[in-house]
């Protein structure tokens, strides 16, 4: 693969992985709609653009971590997209949590241009993917892996191959449907032990021991304690993903019941101002519950 990457969209996830490809040698030629961000990507060794045409300039790698589908297919086939006037080879990457049938769909319209495309989301929060721990969880072609895989071990120790194009968005709002749930767990353990005057930290060391372990524990039990909560994935942005779950159990039977009662938690967390907070305020979603008159 060529050692030029264009990527676009600089928000939390998506500056941790241009900033670990930054470290494992590539050139990436970054964009996001905020001018901070880009100079952020600048400070760290990428090279700036101006639009998602400028980002893709000189790289057949193009890869996108946004919200949503319509801004991937917006900032890739828009009048100043990343694709007005690709090269021979372009292969796009996206890093994106969105719907998987939308990704999917995206894939196929690429493919009528001769231009294939991974969907590759990262199962794990921005500071895992900056220490490489983060898998990549790949819908696509194999023989397309096979040529981005330089790209992809750069980005992760563990790169799983899930299935055809949209196979890796399903995979990865599975994982978060049970992440998210384990955090909600995990603060409503704390929380009920806390009240009942236990030690939080020594609280926090017996289930790490215990059946009870996730590895929640180990990234937000801190945390929670604490009370630090800069965001390393916020909590509107989970409720976002908790959305897309919810979207896409319905269209496939699945009962998300737990997940529903979540997102109504998650709701209350963003209208009370946590929005941009880390997830792992959750706890404070539980904590103003308990504080709620009767």
């Amino acid at each position: 693969m060529a050692a030029v990457i264009a990527y676009i969209g600089m928000g939390l996830l998506g500056s941790a992985l241009a900033g670990t490809l930054i470290r494992a040698g590539f050139t990436v030629r970054g964009y996001d709609t905020a001018p901070e961000r880009v100079r952020e990507h600048e400070a760290r060794g990428g090279v700036p653009a101006r639009s998602p045409a400028d980002a893709a300039r000189g790289a057949t790698v193009v890869m996108t971590c946004l919200m949503t589908a319509d801004i991937v297919h917006d900032v890739l086939l828009g009048s100043d997209g990343a694709l007005a006037a690709p090269d021979p080879g372009t292969v796009v990457i996206d890093n994106s949590t969105i719907h998987p049938d939308a990704s999917a769909a995206l894939a196929a319209r690429l493919a009528q241009r001769g231009i294939p495309m991974l969907d590759a989301p990262v199962a794990g929060s921005s500071g895992q993917a900056r220490r490489r721990e983060a898998p990549v969880l790949v819908g696509g072609d194999p023989e397309v892996l096979a040529r981005c895989r330089p790209i992809l071990d750069a980005l992760s120790e563990r790169v799983r191959h899930v299935g055809p194009n949209g196979a890796g968005a399903r995979a990865k709002l599975v994982i978060n449907l049970v992440l998210g749930l384990n955090r909600l767990a995990l603060a409503e353990g704390l929380l009920f032990g806390l009240r009942q005057g236990l030690d939080g930290r020594a609280l926090l060391a017996v289930l790490k021991e215990s059946g009870a372990y996730s590895r929640a524990m180990d990234i937000k039990g801190e945390r929670m304690i604490e009370g630090h909560f800069e965001a390393e994935g916020k909590l509107a942005q989970h409720l976002k993903d908790v959305e897309l779950m919810l979207e896409v159990g319905h269209a496939a039977g699945a009962p998300l019941l737990a997940t529903a009662l979540h997102r109504q938690l998650l709701l209350a967390g963003v209208a009370g101002g946590l929005g941009d907070h880390d997830n792992s305020s959750i706890i404070e979603v539980l904590r103003s519950l308990i504080a709620a008159p009767r």
